[in-house]
């Protein structure tokens, strides 16, 4: 239909100069709709965090979700907060408190030295990176000199909730076979 209108309006032009400014207003509309078709999808970017999904709600069983909010500083610099709270999906007067990342990490930690390791299946995996670990530092030649540093798998698991890459956080507590809850700003084991 669209095509029809314009093949009717470029016939009814009489100079070419008014062919070359109708067809140069047509492109820059489409300019306009792709870059703006650009831009929201790049706002709308997937932001990842490391514990949405593994969490569910204490007060109404909703999952968790998670926000990021930036600061800006007097020095000009910025500060990056990350939240999780309940999405509220099963009571929309869910009450229970948004918890930040830090504080969230800290009760996992809290939780590591409670739960048995061997539950968790995890301990397998840590042996293997600790193997891994050993064969790295004999390629690079360090032998050990009574310098052996033995970690345990509950050390580990701690130092990769804090230290960790997302993919090695959710790949921890993957591994749990209860669920966890947040409840006032506390997990809990089910």
């Amino acid at each position: 239909m669209a095509i029809n209108n314009f093949k009717i309006l470029l016939t009814s032009l009489r100079t070419i100069s008014q062919m070359f400014t109708i067809l140069r207003i047509l492109w820059i509309r489409q300019y306009v709709v792709v870059c703006s078709v650009l831009c929201i999808i790049h706002n709308n970017k997937s932001l990842e965090f490391a514990f949405p999904k593994l969490i569910k709600c204490g007060y109404c069983g909703s999952g968790i979700s998670a926000d990021e909010k930036f600061k800006k500083l007097k020095d000009g610099g910025v500060n990056r907060h990350v939240y999780y709270f309940c999405t509220k999906a099963r009571n929309i007067d869910c009450k229970n408190p948004a918890i930040n990342e830090p504080s969230l990490i800290d009760e996992l930690i809290k939780l590591m030295d409670r739960i048995d390791l061997d539950e968790l299946g995890v301990k397998s995996k840590v042996e293997q990176e600790m193997i891994r670990l050993n064969r790295f530092k004999a390629m690079l030649g360090e032998k050990e000199k009574g310098k052996n540093i033995d970690v345990n798998a509950r050390d580990y698991a701690k130092y990769l909730l804090k230290e960790g890459t997302l993919v090695e956080k959710r790949e921890l507590l993957f591994f749990l076979k209860s669920k966890l809850i947040l409840k006032d700003r506390k997990i809990i084991l089910q």
